[in-house]
């Protein structure tokens, strides 16, 4: 899966990017709804797994995100 089509997907469900917090600092993904955050990726093609990784960190279900 491409960073495109999951950052998409995040957005549709309602997350949303955070930016930076300093140099050196990783953008974040935030589920509004849950409070919870994961890292991003970057702009490069994500592994199943690490897609399911940050899912679960924001407290989706894979099933809802894989369908969206």
């Amino acid at each position: 899966m491409t960073y495109r089509e999951a950052a998409g997907r995040l957005r549709r469900l309602g997350c949303e990017e955070l930016p930076r917090r300093g140099g050196g600092s990783h953008r974040k993904w935030l589920n509004p709804a849950t409070g919870r955050a994961a890292p991003d990726w970057g702009s490069k093609d994500l592994k199943a797994g690490t897609v399911r990784a940050a899912v679960r960190q924001l407290g989706l279900d894979w099933s809802v995100f894989a369908t969206v």
